[in-house]
């Protein structure tokens, strides 16, 4: 990694804590009861909270995220229907370029169509736009907030299916969490916290690894199929410093690193990564005064991996690329909440962001030795302006933002060598630059039940690994396009929200258009040679990244909880019909489903809660969708229970198991060389014990 931008990033801190449950948090935070935790406030938004314009919008808090026995951040998010990575597994056994996360059926190419956020930061990696979930699991989490839908200009660029907000807190207790479980796993939480001269400070921590599973299933597997280990580790400093006049000071400062395999020789990955952050958030109490929150950032990633070409007997494998990507991320935010009267109800700010990167490759190989090194790479910047208005008419909100962002793609560069030898290419790419404006208005009113509706647009810049990096997976070959245009997303909402006694339910239904949305288009079939990717062999397929003329999803969703005595249910399902508007060379696609999309996904949960005891059981279910975008590899549909107990021996000290998908169904998560089936995560049983202090 450049010297220089390790030096940036431990002198610009990084990644804000929002706080959970503060007095003097202003708009109206969400309160869930959980059976198997205390009452927990949770905001967004930075520590400003939300707004009552925010109401509009279909949202979901999940409040039990807390960590140990092996849980992370993905497990709480699967409980969500309709929230879909672009592979179904998790960061134990994914390749890290794979975990990109979308809502509503927009489909992906690995990139994120969903917006995620820790304390207003921006999670997506510089380059390639996917999400390192690793990343978080250090990080003490108050809640999350699921806010499906687009066009929400205060939290900018890119949430076209919505935004993932991950709000952090500190812990002023010692704690401890160790574990074990199957394929020799373990897992080890811990972190201590308190007052610290006119604040409060925190150190945490976690280390996982296991000996992994074999990805390919039983009777498909040849020789060269193993296990595929993992090793992750993280550590972060948070500290809140009191400012006066009702102004504080937030710091955060983390790092990790993450080392897995794809379950074959060449395969190995690593991903380094350290944020940092400053906040500073001025926040009267209530109605008293204007608040304010400024914000800056740097995001440092190093990532490298091995990719292999596996024989369809699946009995021999030799290297076929190894690719190095440093990436830099810098951003800063300003939002402002003037004070009007008895509220708050205008946010106006500005926001910018850059990120650059290359990726650095050695490719065509002769046995174990490559034949070419190629580097590609460049920056992007955008510069953003938002306003958000509310407004009370009666029992009708009316809510209504914008936001105009001036964006600029550098130019860039892909150049290839013969190692040891001549240059073969030289391509350099004219910068470009254009202006998008977004919004969103929405109502609701208010009464014994809630009605709610919007319309939105929304838009995301391509990411650097779209426009600059050519790709292999076995005998395919995907092309870049350095001239492909932004996503831009048109769409609405219409939903109620019904609360009566013990029973709560949210029905939504909605419509989205995403114009030029980029995806990997299927252009040929080797064996031959190809624009962008060179030579295609016999059963190879060919594509390129290209702008779809679009893609139409519509469907609904459907939140419903129980509650009664010691226990509370809870289910969330989603429809999704999503098709392909394409023409010219994308014509084949037209009217298909899009790749990594199902049609149906649903999960119900059951919690029981003791005096000293607490059961906890989930049913997830995600539908067929397609490995590919011409859907000729279809991965089946697939259904897992997991479980978790917790036994309080003393209100410090506690005892856990937990069962990850405890049938052992088989769940697909791509095809390999021969057509064999990778699979996502088997059934794997925890134990451990925590202690608080």
């Amino acid at each position: 990694m450049r010297p220089a931008w390790l030096a940036l990033a431990l002198a610009f801190p990084a990644n804000v804590m929002a706080q959970a449950a503060e007095e003097e948090e202003i708009g109206e935070p969400i309160i869930l009861y959980h059976p198997t935790i205390e009452m927990i406030i949770v905001t967004a938004g930075g520590n400003l909270g939300l707004s009552p314009s925010d109401k509009v919008q279909s949202a979901q808090i999940l409040a039990n995220v807390g960590q140990g026995a092996g849980l992370r951040i993905e497990n709480h998010l699967r409980d969500e229907a309709g929230v879909a990575q672009f592979r179904r597994s998790d960061s134990r056994s994914a390749n890290p370029t794979s975990q990109g996360v979308t809502l509503r059926g927009l489909g992906g190419n690995a990139s994120s169509r969903a917006l995620v956020i820790l304390d207003g930061v921006p999670q997506a990696d510089p380059f390639g736009g996917w999400v390192a979930w690793s990343a978080f699991d250090n990080v003490p989490l108050a809640g999350v907030r699921i806010a499906r839908g687009g066009g929400n200009g205060v939290d900018g660029p890119g949430a076209l299916g919505g935004t993932i907000s991950l709000s952090s807190t500190i812990d002023e207790n010692a704690h401890v969490s160790v574990s074990g479980g199957s394929f020799g796993a373990s897992d080890v939480v811990a972190g201590v916290g308190g007052a610290w001269g006119n604040g409060s400070v925190a150190i945490d921590g976690r280390w996982s690894r296991g000996d992994g599973f074999v990805p390919i299933v039983a009777g498909q597997r040849g020789s060269v199929d193993r296990a595929a280990p993992y090793d992750q580790a993280g550590l972060g400093l948070r500290a809140k410093i009191d400012a006066g006049n009702s102004a504080h000071i937030e710091v955060s400062v983390r790092g990790w690193r993450d080392r897995r395999s794809r379950g074959t020789d060449f395969t190995d990955s690593a991903v380094d990564g350290a944020d940092a952050s400053i906040r500073y958030i001025l926040n009267p109490a209530p109605y008293s005064g204007w608040q304010a929150s400024l914000l800056g950032y740097a995001q440092l990633r190093e990532f490298g991996t091995g990719f292999a070409s596996v024989a369809a007997d699946r009995n021999s494998v030799t290297p076929a690329l190894i690719q190095r990507v440093p990436a830099l991320g810098l951003g800063a935010r300003l939002e402002l909440r003037p004070s009007i009267a008895r509220e708050n109800p205008l946010r106006i700010g500005i926001d910018w962001r850059r990120v650059e990167g290359e990726t650095q490759e050695q490719f065509f190989f002769t046995g174990l030795t490559p034949g070419r090194r190629r580097e590609a790479g460049g920056n992007t910047t955008t510069v953003g302006a938002f306003a958000d208005y509310f407004t009370h008419i009666g029992d009708v909100l009316l809510s209504a933002s914008a936001r105009a962002d001036h964006w600029r793609i550098a130019p860039g560069f892909r150049v290839e060598r013969n190692i040891g030898g001549s240059l073969r290419s030289d391509d350099r790419f004219a910068a470009r630059s254009g202006w998008e404006g977004t919004g969103r208005i929405g109502l609701m009113v208010e009464g014994e039940i809630d009605l709610r509706a919007s319309a939105y647009t929304g838009w995301r810049l391509p990411t650097l690994n779209e426009l600059y990096r050519p790709f292999r997976v076995g005998p395919d070959a995907t092309a870049a396009n350095e001239l492909l245009r932004p996503e831009r997303l048109v769409g609405g909402e219409a939903g109620l929200d019904w609360a009566g006694g013990d029973v709560s339910v949210s029905v939504t239904g909605y419509w989205n258009r995403l114009d030029h949305a980029i995806a990997n288009v299927t252009l040929g079939r080797g064996p031959g040679l190809f624009p962008g990717a060179g030579f295609v062999a016999a059963g190879g397929n060919y594509a390129q990244r290209q702008n779809l003329d679009a893609i139409v999803a519509k469907g609904a969703e459907v939140q419903a909880r129980y509650e009664f005595g010691w226990l509370s249910l809870r289910a969330s399902y989603a429809f999704t019909d999503a098709r392909v508007r394409a023409s010219g060379a994308s014509l084949a696609l037209n009217g298909s489903r899009p790749a990594q999309v199902a049609r149906h996904a649903a999960s119900l949960s059951a919690f029981a809660d003791f005096e000293r005891a607490k059961f906890n059981i989930r049913l997830r279910h995600i539908g067929a969708q397609n490995e590919d975008d011409l859907g000729i590899q279809k991965l089946r549909a697939a259904t897992t229970i997991d479980a978790n107990v917790i036994f309080e021996i003393s209100e410090a000290i506690a005892l856990h198991a937990r069962a990850e998908n405890l049938f052992d169904a088989l769940v697909p998560a791509a095809f390999g060389a021969g057509g064999a089936i990778e699979r996502a995560s088997p059934r794997a049983i925890w134990f451990g014990a925590s202690a608080r202090f």
